[in-house]
């Protein structure tokens, strides 16, 4: 499950898997891509999936999905649960004997692909076309679709229900605007509550990019923090902060978004449906509700998300293949959902989703226009620099930020 995101770390930890020397390949056959179930029983070599869990509930629910699968295939198969998934994988796979099934987040991909160690699988899926365009992108490296996007999540506007109507708003004044969001921020300010948090990194305030028509990579891939859209994005975000209206959450003295938001420090927070378990959990008492977050020039928000990859020097390929695509058929998905709190991956989910879940439909909806951030070898650092000029955005020139960022960008774009 994807979960409060701190993506320069994982990424950071990532990068050491970029020196290992490649770990072989060789693809499916031909009959493996197009008879997967057949060719599972036809080796029965047993299969172990390896996977960062986010607590018991995903442990169980992913252990009961495998082992349904297995009784069918007749192929044995484990379920692993990682104390350090990047470590053991990579350990995994510099000694040619790696779990034949792995968690993979975008941080990962370039550099285990890039190395050899993961199959390049994507194309062969029968269920392909299903997923979410902008999660086959976000595992698509060199144009080549990697693996299949096992779940997601979004950034949406988390309003605090009891705040919202003390201020005197209404359904009707949930933000769809920039000016909107202003305007709400500041009836929301009240002493050392700020209107609006979010953390001190891309992986929040790149929302605003996204509203502005940027990002930090172009639809081809190339560099374009610079990009006029991305300098208004960040003179916005300043404009508020400096009126008081908004605030990093760490300079409200909290870890993320979430606590900021549990501890009433401030009324609306940009976070991503994982903030329900913690709310749940943390922070029962505080009443919220979701809306998708507000346009500039347009809509965007961004998103996060693993798939399942494939071990290129598995023992047992086509049972691999054949299970992913069990894991992520509709039904699954939806179990899945349920279970442990993640969001479908499969178009073919939404609704059902949408129906067991309305209050997370924001969420969802956010897929039809969410961006990935860069995630290419290299893009660790990258973000590391973003993220230490942002905390200072409030003294700081955004023109001057993104130009520096520009720099950096090209050196691993190309």
């Amino acid at each position: 499950m994807i979960r409060s995101n701190r993506t320069v770390v994982v990424a950071l930890a990532a990068a050491a898997v970029l020196g290992l020397s490649a770990c072989g390949g060789g693809g499916f056959s031909s009959e493996t891509s197009s008879t997967p179930a057949a060719s599972a029983s036809a080796n029965t070599n047993p299969v172990t999936v390896l996977i960062g869990s986010s607590g018991d509930a995903e442990t169980t629910s992913v252990k009961t999905a495998v082992a349904a699968w297995s009784a069918t295939s007749g192929v044995p198969a484990e379920v692993k649960v990682a104390s350090d998934l990047v470590q053991q994988a990579t350990q995994g796979f510099a000694g040619g004997k790696p779990d034949d099934v792995l968690y993979v987040s975008t941080d990962q991909l370039a550099g285990w692909a890039k190395n050899g160690s993961l199959e390049a699988y994507g194309d062969q899926l029968t269920n392909k076309s299903d997923f979410y365009p902008g999660l086959v992108s976000a595992f698509t490296y060199e144009n080549t679709f990697y693996c299949a996007p096992k779940d997601f999540s979004t950034l949406a506007l988390v309003i605090n229900s009891d705040m919202w109507s003390d201020a005197g708003l209404t359904d009707a004044d949930v933000p769809t605007t920039w000016d909107q969001l202003e305007a709400v921020a500041k009836k929301l300010t009240k002493g050392k509550r700020v209107g609006l948090a979010f953390s001190p990194e891309i992986a929040r305030v790149g929302v605003f990019m996204a509203q502005a028509g940027g990002g930090l990579l172009s639809a081809d891939g190339g560099a374009q923090a610079d990009a006029q859209p991305n300098v208004d994005a960040l003179t916005y975000v300043k404009k508020l902060m400096n009126e008081g209206v908004a605030a990093f959450s760490s300079d409200l003295g909290a870890g993320w978004g979430g606590e900021a938001f549990g501890k009433k420090q401030a009324a609306m927070v940009i976070e991503g449906n994982w903030i329900t378990g913690a709310m749940t959990s943390t922070y029962p008492g505080v009443k919220y509700t979701v809306a998708e977050l507000p346009a500039g020039t347009q809509k965007g928000t961004l998103q996060f998300t693993n798939c399942w990859g494939i071990s290129a020097d598995g023992d047992n390929k086509a049972a691999a293949l054949n299970l992913v695509e069990f894991l992520t058929t509709t039904d699954q998905q939806l179990t899945f959902a349920k279970d442990f709190g993640v969001m479908p991956s499969v178009q073919s989910a939404a609704e059902g989703y949408k129906s067991a879940n309305p209050a997370m439909v924001p969420f969802i909806n956010g897929a039809e226009y969410a961006q990935n951030l860069p995630a290419m070898a290299g893009a660790a650092d990258v973000l590391k620099d973003v993220n230490s000029q942002l905390s200072g955005l409030k003294s700081k020139d955004p023109k001057a930020i993104l130009d520096s960022t520009q720099k950096n960008l090209q050196a691993i774009t190309g």
